[in-house]
């Protein structure tokens, strides 16, 4: 068994001497299409009509939740694992996730026959372990976080000689999530606005690299307020944890930051804003009801803060990011029973 040393990490997550924290470039996202094109579908570009006439702008929804796997990571995963080295592919891949991080990384390692073990925090959406088993996944219950998850799946790198795939410091996985900001702009090139959920930030960092930099849009990210890590390193200047991260949507949920993506939210992000739990709630069942849409709260917490903004948008062209569709299946009961957070 081989087994490969840690190196010194600029965050408080494991980094090992295989990762790279170089961040892609515009020309990396391109040589990653020819990658995904060939796994994945192009996801629909879709006018809102409801929220097009709530904020009296042109809304579109990137509609990620029609991957595969229901979510936008899994871009980064079939362009990690088609680009891994060999000597990785018996040994295979270690991941920590709330749900989609996972499903991307065992659903690319069923289309590379790579094996996957995934640890998941120890009370996590059923939904999701189920579909990372369907995947081929080994599924690890652990901790009562997605942090405390990241640390099992570290000590198994460290220990058995695992690849492991972090979230967000792999910038193989940006580039190839990036790729859904190129189907962007060659559909509506014209776009002003866009909001992106930021859990770990790689797609919103994708963002950056083509909505921001080819259509010279403002990109604004968008968190729990219950979840903040991410927004505090950006706006504050620095990489410190936490001390917990619960919240309603989680695929936010991260006590830590991340160094590679933490730095390409400061330099490509216009804004970074918070929403309330109740909100992202509230725009769960909006979506459900106004849409007939089924969103997972962290695709939800775009909804939200462009709802927040009301006016501010008015003859804009706006793009949300509509993230993942893997809604619990208890908190799609209380959607559709109207037993939100009613902050509204």
């Amino acid at each position: 068994m081989t087994t490969y040393d840690t190196v010194e990490s600029p965050d408080e997550t494991t980094v090992f001497s295989y990762h790279d924290l170089e961040p892609p470039t515009l020309s990396d996202v391109y040589a990653a299409r020819s990658v995904v094109s060939r796994h994945l579908p192009e996801t629909p570009l879709v006018r809102s009509e409801f929220l097009s006439a709530e904020l009296d702008a042109d809304v579109y929804l990137k509609r990620e939740d029609t991957l595969p796997t229901g979510a936008f990571k899994v871009r980064g995963g079939v362009n990690l694992c088609a680009r891994l080295d060999e000597e990785f592919h018996d040994p295979g891949l270690v991941a920590a996730s709330t749900g989609n991080h996972g499903q991307s990384v065992a659903y690319a390692g069923r289309e590379f026959d790579i094996p996957v073990v995934v640890a998941v925090p120890g009370d996590p959406n059923p939904d999701k372990v189920a579909a990372m088993e369907r995947f081929g996944a080994e599924v690890h219950p652990h901790g009562r976080d997605y942090d405390d998850a990241r640390e099992w799946a570290e000590a198994r790198a460290r220990t058995e000689g695992y690849r492991y795939v972090h979230s967000a410091n792999e910038p193989a996985l940006v580039a190839g999530v990036a790729t859904a900001g190129l189907e962007v702009v060659e559909r509506v090139p014209e776009v002003d606005t866009l909001f992106c959920p930021v859990g770990g930030g790689s797609s919103a960092s994708g963002y950056c690299l083509t909505v921001g930099d080819i259509a010279d849009a403002d990109v604004v990210g968008v968190q729990s307020e219950n979840a903040s890590a991410m927004y505090h390193a950006w706006a504050e200047g620095h990489l410190r944890p936490r001390e917990d991260a619960d919240t309603y949507a989680e695929g936010l949920q991260s006590r830590v930051p991340f160094a590679l993506t933490t730095e390409m939210l400061r330099e490509g992000l216009s804004e970074m804003v918070l929403v309330s739990d109740d909100r992202i709630e509230d725009a769960v069942e909006t979506m459900l009801r106004e849409e007939h849409l089924l969103l997972e709260g962290a695709a939800c917490a775009a909804v939200a803060a462009a709802l927040e903004r009301g006016d501010e948008l008015a003859g804009q062209t706006v793009v949300l990011q509509v993230s993942g569709r893997n809604l619990a299946a208890s908190k799609l009961e209380a959607a559709v029973c109207g037993e939100g957070g009613g902050s509204e």
